[in-house]
This record gives C-alpha cells, sequence and structure tokens, in this order.
C-alpha cells in the first residue's frame, strides 16, 4: 500500500479511537510513532491509559502531544524565562520538551523563585503556552549535554523531516516468500575492538555497533557487498566506547543517512568521546576518519530508546533495549524479527553483577533463540576477584607508593571505570584507609561525570539515593580536583608532593596519561596502576607485560621511555563479566537460547568459552573469524 494512503487510513481509525472532546489539530508520523497533536493537551496529558489503549489497537507506538501553534517560539521564551526569574535562582540549562510543551528550567537555588512563584509560571503559562517547571541542576552541569539539546533544537526542523523520512521507510512493502535471518562478523570477532555485525533479513539491514580497534585504529570491514552503506536500514549502537561507536560519524560522511539507535545516555557520551578523539588524533598528527560536522550530523539522526522500550526499526523488526551493566547507557540490543520467526540479542559488553554504579545485566526476554555474547575475559582462568577485593588491592598500593613519597598514575576510560575508581578512592580517604591526597582528573573524566549526574534513572539505587536524597555527592569530594588547563598538567608532572592522577587513554594508545608517563616511569617510587583491561595490540598491553624502555612520540619527534616505575593490575574494575559472571548469565537465562555467537574477545578466549558453553548446556556454539556469515533461519 502507498505510504500516504497507510497514513490516512492509520489517521481514520485514531479519530475513531479517541475520547469525542479531544481537539486533534493534526496526526504526524515520526519515525515509529504516532502523534496525535490537540489543542486541549491540558485536559489529556495526565491520562497514560488512552495512548497505550490506542497503541494496542493500532499496533503502533502512541504519543499525545500540545499543538505546536499553542507554544510560543522557544527562543523568545527562554528570553522571558532568563528575564522573570531572579538572577539568584542561578539558571544553568533550559530544556525544551515538544511532546509534553514543557520548558524546564534547571536552576542550582530552585527554591530562590518564590512568593508569586506560581502565578509567575501560570502567567508564562497563558502568555507563551508552555509549562515552565522550575528544578534544581544536575550536581555537576553538563556542557555535552546542553550543547546536544541546544543543536538538537536549533536543527529541529532537518530533525522532522529526518523522523518522517524514517516513518516512511517504516511502512515500505516486505518481500513475500522465503524468509531468513544472517548475521554477518564485520569486526570485534576473535579479537576486542572495531566491533561490528550485520543483521541481515530478507527486507532489513541492520548494522549493531560500528567501532574503532584502539590498538591500531583499524576500522570494521565495509569493503564486503552486503555491508553497502546505501542499503543498511539502521545503525544501533550498544554503548559508547570508541571500539563500539569510534567510526560511527564516517559511516555519514560516505552517505549513510539513516537513524541511529540507542539510549539517550549513550547518543551524549558517544558524541563526547567522538569529538575528544578527533582533538586527539589532531593533537597527534594522525589522520581522522570524520569531522565535527559528522558528528552533528549522527546527533541529528539519533532516535534514543529507553530501557525495555520497544520500537519497530525496519519493517520486520522490533528493537528492545535491557540494561548491559557496563557502563552509562549500555544496551543488550534484543530484536524481534517478522511475526515471530526469530528472537536475537546482541549483548554489546556487559557485566552480570551489581557494581558501584550500575545494576546487573539483564538475562531474562520474552523469545530469544540466537545470542551474541563477549568473551573478554573468557579465558578458562579470567576470574576477576570481587569489588571489596579490588578497593582493598587498589589501597594497599596507594599507601605503599605514597609511603615512598611516590605518585599513582592510572590511565582510565573516561566513561565507566573512571567513575567506580573515583567512587573507590573517595571512599578509601573519607575512611581514612589511605592518606588524603589530591586526586587530579585529566582529559574528559569530569565531563563523563557530569553525564553520569544528569541520568540517574540509569545508575543503581545505592548511588542515586546518595547524590540525590542525601545530598552526599560522591563525585563532589574535595579529593578531586579538575586539570583543566597544560600549564596546569606540567605543574602536577614536576611537583614533589605525591598525588594520584587518574587520566584518560586507558589503553595508553594516546591521550594525556602519556604526558604523566612519559615524566614518571623512569623513577621507581612511582607507580603505575592498571584497572582496566588493555588489548592485544595497545602500548599499555606492551607495558603492562614488563618492557624496560618503550618509544613514544612526544611534539612530533619519537622518544625512548625508560620504564622504571612499579607496574601493577588492579583486576575486579573490569565492566566486563569474567568467565565465571558469563557462565552464570547462560546457565540462569530465561528462555535457554538455541545458539549461542561469541565474539569480542581474544581467539583463544573465543573458542574456550564457546567449547565451555557447550560441554555444560549443550547449547550450540559458533566462535566466528570476522567476515563469516552465520545464517539463524
Amino acid at each position: 500500500m502507498n505510504p500516504d494512503r497507510l497514513f490516512d487510513n492509520l489517521r481514520t481509525q485514531v479519530q475513531g479511537l479517541v475520547p469525542a472532546n479531544m481537539n486533534i489539530s493534526k496526526i504526524e508520523f515520526e519515525a515509529s510513532l504516532v502523534v496525535i497533536y490537540v489543542s486541549n493537551y491540558d485536559e489529556f496529558s495526565g491520562d497514560l491509559n488512552l495512548p497505550r489503549t490506542i497503541a494496542q489497537t493500532i499496533r503502533r507506538r502512541v504519543d499525545i502531544r500540545p499543538d505546536p501553534s499553542m507554544l510560543a517560539d522557544m527562543d523568545e521564551v527562554e528570553k522571558k524565562i532568563r528575564k522573570l526569574i531572579p538572577d539568584s535562582a542561578n539558571i544553568t540549562d533550559i530544556n525544551f520538551k515538544e511532546d509534553t510543551g514543557e520548558a524546564i528550567v534547571e536552576a542550582i537555588n530552585p527554591n530562590e523563585v518564590v512568593g508569586n512563584e506560581g502565578e509567575l509560571l501560570n502567567s508564562l503559562k497563558k502568555e507563551t503556552g508552555w509549562n515552565v517547571k522550575v528544578i534544581r541542576s544536575p550536581p555537576i552541569p553538563s556542557r555535552t549535554i546542553s550543547d546536544v539539546r541546544g543543536y538538537l533544537r536549533h536543527e529541529a526542523d532537518e530533525r522532522s523531516k529526518m523522523l518522517k523520512k524514517v516513518a516512511k521507510d517504516l511502512v515500505r512493502p516486505v518481500v513475500d516468500g522465503e524468509q531468513w535471518v544472517r548475521v554477518t562478523t564485520m569486526g570485534g570477532f576473535r579479537q576486542v575492538g572495531r566491533s561490528a555485525s550485520l543483521l541481515a533479513t530478507r527486507n532489513s539491514r541492520i548494522l549493531i555497533d560500528c567501532g574503532l580497534d584502539p590498538g591500531s585504529d583499524a576500522t570494521p570491514y565495509f569493503a564486503i557487498p552486503e555491508a553497502e552503506i546505501g542499503k543498511i536500514d539502521a545503525v544501533v549502537i550498544t554503548h559508547a566506547h570508541l571500539d563500539h561507536c569510534g567510526t560511527l560519524p564516517a559511516l555519514f560522511r560516505y552517505g549513510y543517512d539513516g537513524p541511529v539507535y540507542c539510549t539517550a545516555p549513550t547518543r551524549d557520551l558517544m558524541a563526547l568521546l567522538q569529538l575528544d578523539n578527533i582533538k586527539l588524533a589532531f593533537g597527534e598528527a594522525k589522520k581522522n576518519l570524520y569531522s565535527d560536522a559528522d558528528v552533528k550530523k549522527e546527533i541529528l539522526h539519533t532516535i534514543p530508546i529507553k530501557y525495555n522500550e520497544t520500537t519497530d526499526i525496519t519493517p520486520d523488526i522490533r528493537l528492545t533495549f535491557h540494561n548491559a551493566g557496563h557502563i552509562l547507557g549500555s544496551a543488550i540490543a534484543h530484536f524481534h524479527i517478522g511475526e515471530g520467526l526469530h528472537n536475537i540479542a546482541f549483548t554489546g559488553d556487559t557485566k552480570y553483577e551489581k557494581t558501584w554504579l550500575f545494576n546487573p545485566a539483564v538475562n531474562k526476554f520474552p523469545r530469544c533463540e540466537t545470542l551474541v555474547i563477549e568473551s573478554t575475559y573468557g579465558g578458562h582462568n579470567d576470574m576477576q576477584p570481587s569489588r571489596k577485593d579490588a578497593s582493598e588491592q587498589l589501597g594497599e598500593y596507594i599507601k605503599e607508593a605514597t609511603a615512598h613519597g611516590g605518585k599513582i598514575l592510572i590511565p582510565v576510560f573516561a566513561v565507566g571505570r573512571s567513575q567506580e575508581v573515583m567512587l573507590v578512592i573517595e571512599e578509601l580517604i573519607r575512611t581514612e584507609a589511605i592518606p588524603n591526597l589530591p586526586v587530579y582528573l585529566d582529559g574528559m573524566i569530569w565531563e563523563a561525570t557530569a553525564v553520569h549526574t544528569a541520568y540517574p534513572e540509569y545508575l543503581n539505587s545505592t548511588l542515586r539515593t546518595e547524590i540525590f536524597q542525601k545530598n552526599n555527592n560522591p563525585f563532589l569530594a574535595p579529593c578531586f580536583k579538575k586539570v583543566t588547563t597544560a600549564n596546569m598538567r606540567e605543574e602536577i608532572c614536576h611537583s614533589p608532593e605525591p598525588c594520584i592522577v587518574l587520566a584518560t587513554g586507558g589503553m595508553m594508545s594516546g591521550g594525556p596519561v602519556l604526558e604523566y608517563f612519559r615524566e614518571w616511569a623512569d623513577n621507581p617510587d612511582n607507580w603505575l596502576l592498571f584497572v582496566g583491561y588493555q588489548s592485544e595490540n595497545s602500548i599499555g598491553r606492551t607495558i603492562q607485560r614488563g618492557r624496560s624502555e618503550i618509544t613514544l612520540p612526544y611534539k612530533g619527534k619519537q622518544v625512548t621511555v625508560q620504564i622504571k616505575m612499579n607496574r601493577e593490575t588492579v583486576d575486579g574494575f573490569s565492566g566486563h563479566s569474567d568467565r565465571k559472571q558469563m557462565m552464570k548469565y547462560i546457565g540462569t537465562m530465561e528462555p535457554k537460547p538455541d545458539k549461542i555467537i561469541i565474539g569480542h574477545g581474544e581467539d583463544r578466549k573465543c573458542s574456550d568459552l564457546a567449547s565451555s558453553i557447550y560441554q555444560k548446556y549443550k547449547i550450540q556454539t559458533v566462535a566466528p573469524q570476522n567476515l563469516e556469515t552465520v545464517r539463524l533461519k
């Protein structure tokens, strides 16, 4: 059926389902959403059952919104809000939500909007149509989130066109006849890095992750016929680490124009890390795969999906995200294909344990015939200590280093490990288990932490309570000091005083961590503590193995660094499940899958985990190489 005729039929169907007193101004289609605009929105804004009832009948997601003509221009409204709300409220951001007609004002001192607050906000609503609400700002303001919101607001018309185009693509005719499902491995199989998989049916092609190899900058294998960029219907990103999203903006540079599905925190974090990656490549005279403009286009095309929210992404595939427990916003992507034809879940990176930040990964699904799972720590002897043991071990190393006046350098990824290590160090200092040292945060750590505090619903309940109810935010402890300039970094490097530095460049293949390492490596009183995975080709893995010297780039030259500092690895901080947790994840999974595809691990770990799962659970396992295709149906 012609899309326009189909949409007209849906409009007629919706109008027959709504109450007679609902004043519908128009019905539009945005991606998988049917959007009902009404002029008397206030009468229906609190009715959560109505959109659910309509959705069950028409089998599409439904959103009821205020008529845009009733809402004044956002820029003009923002000027009025800033003029009328007292300066003492200290506004940090204003976020307009067109789907609800709300203007959310974030202020450091919301209680300063006192006295005639109700009258002030009500008059703003009558004058502008927007329901203005004042809330307390997130504990740490995030420039990234503010910039993303501002850009989407500025490009609202372009985004609307994109969503309408996606809506038309979703109702294109499907090809009848024999149906099939295949997965092609384009990167990240029998290796860690450049993760990418192509899920293909007779009617759709979905790219799951689009990563970069942090050790070699290698990209996924796009030079294969089935991965032709113009024929990819949608991209799904499981989480924001660059080995899963680091090549995505390049996809837009070379012609991709479709949607990207991920959680909202993943959208913000991957933009942050991709933009930082551009700066690092420029500073190290490396070739950039993409520009800021490509990252902006990616943001414009991203459709955020919440956990447990199901949405159509092609005419024959529906997507649901579930918590993966790995980093903020990380998701297990569950695909329902056809009318019950096949169900497959891609775990991305998972942690099947409650951590300092997150709840454990989900392993209960309505249906799941195939599971694609990581095996970073899938080797037979890959057992991680508990979080408690890891905390104690870190404390012992810090005490030993500072007893001799040494400095401690901890390479970290900006997202995930940084925040967990911060929580542990804060507790060690607060409980006087280690000396009260300054803890310097260098790189994108502070901004990534700000994004964490902006999405409390993705954190575990214990941490949420500490930050938002007890007003005891451990991330704001006085020991933490943000490194803001190159001069400050230089001063820290040459200061005689003991300190702890958390610096980005988690695998030491680039980033500010190398600045400290070059200065401190030849002093046996200093310590280098690894708390995260070091890939096979990374500089970090080379140093971790005990090299006595290494050649590193410095100001356009190569310099040889003597390594005399202590090197230790603190296991237990990983955001990946260890061998025992992976086996338990499979053993308690409901329902049990018929087939498990194993990737995201070194060669022997993939094959070892595959063999063990088959022997223990009698589930068919496959550990493919890159560029293999596995038929599932």
